[in-house]
């Protein structure tokens, strides 16, 4: 059996918090939740006071200063446990980790200690109706105005939406320039112009808040760029490789979780005198989802010390993001099938499983954009030849989430 020797004993005693407070805090409310379509607020204060939120920030902004395992276990359990309400990832490893690394001092003093104890909820706000994966077609305005900013816009499927408190908003400060005219605020949603659209009805995830966004002749000072003007977009792509390794993450852990789900019901099951399980269609299906999950589990663990190493780079990060997606989405169709009529009941956790597990092709850059990135790698051995220059003009160099 394959063993995994990245986390140490005290990332381990950590692993066993996270599982008992996800255990006490959110298995009890969590269907009450997804009817609601939102998680309390109080929920995020408790997860702060537990040290769950945003482990790698320093302590002088109110942190833990913990290395990025910490926050790697967080993210599994979460993943492990099936309940995909608290939007944790997109706060403390999105959010938080845009402020940290672009931020003024005066902005992480401001924001990081509230986003660690879980009084201020992150956002991110890239996505916009006709702006998906190509960020460069952003339409929301940021128009100088002396000190200040004045914003118009609209933003949509941002997780995270109806509850934050701080957003990473990507607006177009020069609509003639193409990628060189994004640029970064750092907003409070208090801001006067900003507006909460509906709470977005979705297949899965439901108890997670995904919101449009608007804003009307939001005024905001120069001080709360992140970054400066123009360089919004070279600031993402930076953070890509950290985006789609925590999708990885993600899926990498519920896949192992769901075949687990499924060896545990088959053995139990029973069908024309014996178990699902002593079925050779069922082993032989398990089988190979069981291989498949332990070479992603693997590569997986390989781009996190890459990561740690400050190492890993996009292309990796992409063929993990595409093949964990893919198996994500696969383990919980396939499982599924072995639950049977079961399966498709909302009260067995594969049924939500798999409605939850459809966005993971999507979020986070498509798997469409993935193979455009790790094609452009391939041809890009070949930069001499003048077709391969005609491809790689022509591909999206732009990959960003479906949702916010």
């Amino acid at each position: 059996m394959f063993k995994r020797t990245l986390f140490s004993s005290e990332h381990e005693l950590f692993r066993d918090t996270v599982r008992k407070f996800i255990e006490r805090e959110i298995a009890p409310h969590h269907a009450k939740w997804e009817h609601d379509g939102i998680v309390p607020r109080d929920l995020w204060l408790k997860a702060g006071e537990a040290g769950m939120l945003c482990c790698t920030i320093p302590e002088e902004y109110g942190g833990l200063g913990l290395d990025y395992l910490f926050d790697v276990v967080v993210f599994e359990e979460m993943a492990r446990s099936g309940f995909t309400g608290p939007g944790f990832l997109i706060h403390c490893d999105l959010v938080a980790t845009y402020v940290k690394s672009f931020g003024t001092e005066e902005q992480k003093q401001q924001w990081l200690p509230k986003m660690v104890s879980g009084e201020a909820i992150g956002s991110l706000g890239m996505t916009e109706p006709h702006a998906g994966s190509d960020l460069k077609a952003i339409r929301t305005r940021a128009v100088r105005d002396g000190d200040d900013y004045i914003i118009n816009g609209q933003k949509v499927f941002i997780s995270n939406g109806q509850l934050c408190d701080v957003l990473v908003l990507a607006t177009k400060t020069d609509s003639e320039a193409g990628s060189k005219g994004v640029t970064l605020f750092l907003v409070d949603t208090k801001t006067p112009g900003f507006k909460r659209g509906k709470n977005l009805e979705k297949l899965g995830m439901k108890a997670q808040d995904t919101s449009e966004l608007f804003f009307e002749d939001m005024r905001v000072p120069a001080s709360c760029m992140l970054g400066r003007e123009g360089e919004g977009f070279k600031l993402m792509m930076t953070k890509l490789a950290q985006e789609r390794l925590a999708q990885a993450i993600r899926s990498a852990t519920v896949a192992e979780t769901l075949i687990e789900m499924t060896v545990d019901y088959t053995a139990n099951r029973k069908a024309f005198g014996t178990t699902i399980g002593a079925f050779q269609n069922t082993q032989f299906k398990l089988a190979e989802l069981h291989t498949e999950a332990v070479i992603g589990r693997v590569f997986t663990d390989h781009c996190i010390a890459k990561f740690m190493a400050g190492e890993l780079d996009e292309v990796d990060a992409a063929m993990a993001k595409m093949w964990l997606s893919n198996l994500h989405c696969k383990c919980a169709d396939e499982c599924l099938q072995l639950f049977g009529g079961w399966g498709y009941m909302w009260e067995y956790p594969i049924s939500r499983a798999f409605a939850d597990s459809r966005i993971v092709k999507i979020a986070g850059g498509s798997i469409e954009v993935m193979k455009l990135i790790i094609g452009r790698s391939l041809f890009g051995r070949m930069a001499g030849h003048e077709k391969v220059k005609a491809i790689n003009a022509e591909t999206v160099t732009d990959p960003r989430r479906l949702a916010g």
